[in-house]
């Protein structure tokens, strides 16, 4: 994806670092949009879809985790979640309701546009005409590798930025592990236990996801010792 090209929602119940937020990203190349906290972004979301959520955690009413979980039901648009909260057990509840990535406040501007257009460059591109689909078998899970896309019979599986990511790595060496530290590299993370342990977590939705038992995966393997392995049929 062209982020020059993207539309942003942008989250935040407070108005000063939204118009901040705001004016810098339009500078940036950026089409935005705001909302003042989750009621008034769920009114532009039944109008609009957007390229990328940047969501604050700590708003009245409903919560950004809440929001992030709710909008999973049927969206897979990619959102960052900003939080005051430093814990990592924190990032990791906001990475399990189904965010891509997480800032702490306070941050840079600069480093928000740089996660911002990471996610975005995450995107599959879309497949030209004159390529032949290349599907892995999942049992009941159908991957078409140039689309980046997974089917469930008739279905399309809702896959979020980071899981299509994943499965786009995993993919491109069927049948060799892929160490936790080399995943957190080609998301083009932080190195860190940290980030380790938030790829755990995106290993675990993934998981549930392709697998009939998540807890005794069949395709997405671990590896001890190694890291994840994807062992299509």
């Amino acid at each position: 994806m062209n982020e020059m090209d993207a539309h942003l929602l942008i989250i935040d119940d407070d108005e000063r670092i939204r118009t901040l937020l705001q004016k810098f990203l339009m500078r940036n190349g950026f089409l935005v949009t705001a909302a003042r906290d989750a009621a008034h972004a769920r009114r532009i979301l039944s109008g609009l879809d957007f390229d990328l959520i940047v969501l604050d955690v700590m708003m009245p009413g409903e919560d950004g985790v809440s929001l992030t979980k709710s909008l999973r039901e049927t969206r897979a648009v990619p959102i960052l979640l900003l939080t005051a909260k430093g814990e990592t057990g924190n990032r990791i509840e906001g990475l399990e309701a189904g965010a891509d990535d997480y800032l702490a406040k306070p941050f840079e501007p600069k480093e928000l546009l740089l996660r911002i257009n990471a996610i975005l460059r995450r995107m599959p591109e879309a497949p030209t005409d004159h390529t032949t689909p290349k599907v892995l078998s999942l049992g009941g899970i159908r991957y078409d590798m140039e689309r980046g896309e997974m089917w469930q019979g008739e279905e399309l599986v809702r896959l979020t930025a980071t899981e299509m990511q994943l499965m786009k790595i995993f993919s491109a060496s069927c049948n060799e592990p892929i160490s936790r530290a080399k995943l957190v590299e080609e998301l083009g993370r932080d190195r860190g236990q940290a980030q380790e342990r938030a790829v755990d977590v995106q290993i675990t939705r993934l998981r549930r996801k392709i697998e009939e038992d998540p807890k005794q995966p069949r395709y997405l393997q671990t590896v001890r010792g190694a890291g994840y392995m994807l062992a299509p049929e």
